[in-house]
């Protein structure tokens, strides 16, 4: 073989390399943005169900619009939480969530994603002003809860 496609063999296998290289980064920073979009996602509909126990009648298990009634064991309950620090006793496929705080008319949830980007998780916090209706959601990353 001549020294010229001996080249162009070398040159051939450093491209293919780094062609597999960025594969597998894009693979993995795909992984991570679709966990952090589902468990939002999952969040948005844990969001709709707080505004629906804080607006569903004491009479049938839920606030009744009286924030005296708005605690973490209760929305927690309601949502199906159950375990250590309220957090969901079967976590997702796309993480663990948790009621993090309750505040008068205001709930916040906590879900950390399954993905690994650069030693974090996807973390999303969001707030819900029940008496309003209102959901709005944080985008963060974090090693954990804490």
């Amino acid at each position: 073989m001549g020294t010229q496609q001996i080249l162009l063999i070398v040159l051939s296998v450093i491209i293919v390399g780094v062609a597999i290289a960025v594969g597998i980064t894009m693979f993995g920073n795909q992984a991570y943005n679709g966990n952090q979009q589902a468990c939002a996602s999952e969040l948005q509909g844990y969001g709709s169900l707080a505004i629906q126990y804080y607006k569903t009648p004491k009479s049938q298990g839920g606030a009744g619009q009286d924030s005296t009634f708005v605690t973490v064991a209760k929305v927690a309950a309601f949502l199906g939480f159950i375990g250590p620090n309220d957090s969901l006793q079967n976590p997702s496929d796309n993480g663990e969530f948790r009621v993090t705080n309750v505040s008068g008319t205001t709930v916040t949830l906590k879900g950390l994603g399954k993905e690994m980007k650069a030693g974090m998780y996807p973390l999303i916090t969001t707030v819900i002003s029940l008496a309003e209706g209102t959901i709005s959601s944080t985008v963060s990353a974090a090693s954990s809860f804490n």
